[in-house]
């Protein structure tokens, strides 16, 4: 849970052993009442010994964050809702929709013979009109599934019911409900375009599931073009490597925004580099802060503090080299750690 990869390393290796395990033990021990660079086993023992409930009330408190919209769409095993989360740091909670769960659900409908192929497009639409106050944003993941050479244009129902109904007898014939559909993942981003929601699009890295060459934001192009004249905004999440290729895109399309995400807590110090690469670019006005804390209370305020860091080192180097004055960075931080958010996501 600490890094992307599935499994432990090889005998006689470590993930503290790392960016993000030194910046842990930097940046996280404090907050449990250690010195800086506690030793591992030192580390272990004392989140053990303060309890689960405890270490995230401390964890996700310093962090400083105050509002935490959050995808609960994977989940292998059970995981806090967004309220419950932003409880332990006495702030709010609100949900991000996974769009390829509506559809599944959707799919197991038509498996049980509660609607039929050609009705699994209106459901989704409909499921995803039913959807609660909180929710201010839908996620893809169409890169872990089909990548990001996806159809530009909307599909149409008749194309989606054609799908639905390989997809269905795929699944009937033994495989997983799970969609990697192309025309699919299109028709989903196309819905959350439709329901005038902010579509986040998860981009370049992330676990060994992914191909990340299929990850690449350039892809996108296409739809993003189709999807410019409707000015819903369309959020490039996490981009590692490809965070020079987002930033482009952000640039170039109107509607179009970035983060680093998980990439901020895995390059661990790196990090400072990685936002000063993305931000040659990209409009600080389009530039967004987000953690991918998943699981971990670690997450949460090594993202924060990692982000804090980089991107203060970014403004101070261009105050020290007279290319922005000191009241312009005050004004791009806020920006970027949460101006940016609340307007994209209509925040009050």
């Amino acid at each position: 849970m600490l890094t992307e990869a599935d499994r432990p390393g090889p005998p006689g290796t470590t993930l503290f052993d790392s960016q993000i395990g030194l910046a842990l033990r930097r940046w996280c021990a404090p907050a449990l009442d250690l010195p800086p660079h506690a030793d591992p086993e030192t580390y272990l023992e004392r989140r053990a010994e303060l309890g689960h409930a405890e270490v995230h009330r401390r964890l996700l408190g310093a962090s400083g964050i105050s509002t935490f919209c959050v995808d609960a769409g994977f989940q292998p095993e059970p995981l806090t809702g967004a309220e419950d989360l932003a409880g332990f740091a006495g702030g709010r909670g609100l949900d991000v929709v996974r769009l390829e769960r509506i559809a599944e659900r959707a799919a197991v409908d038509v498996l049980t013979g509660q609607i039929g192929v050609t009705h699994l497009a209106d459901t989704v639409r409909a499921r995803l009109a039913e959807r609660t106050p909180s929710t201010v944003a839908v996620k893809s993941v169409a890169a872990y599934r089909a990548g990001l050479a996806l159809p530009a244009r909307r599909p149409t129902d008749r194309e989606v019911a054609a799908a639905t109904r390989t997809w269905i007898n795929e699944i009937r014939g033994g495989a997983a409900i799970r969609l990697h559909d192309p025309v699919l993942h299109s028709f989903l981003i196309w819905c959350g375009v439709e329901a005038r929601l902010p579509v986040q699009i998860h981009v370049g890295y992330g676990d060994a599931d992914l191909d990340l060459a299929r990850g690449n934001p350039l892809l996108l192009t296409g739809l993003l073009r189709a999807i410019a004249p409707t000015e819903v905004a369309v959020l490039l999440l996490h981009c590692y490597p490809f965070h020079r290729e987002a930033a482009y895109l952000a640039q170039v399309f109107a509607n179009v925004h970035l983060d680093l995400g998980l990439a901020i807590n895995n390059t661990g110090r790196g990090s400072i580099g990685l936002i000063a690469q993305a931000l040659e670019l990209a409009p600080f006005g389009k530039f967004l802060f987000s953690t991918d804390a998943y699981a971990l209370g670690e997450l949460f305020l090594l993202g924060a503090t990692l982000f804090r860091r980089g991107l203060a080192a970014f403004l101070a180097d261009g105050v020290d080299d007279d290319a922005w004055t000191a009241a312009d960075a005050a004004r791009i931080a806020r920006l970027v750690c949460a101006d940016n958010a609340r307007r994209v996501y209509a925040l009050s």
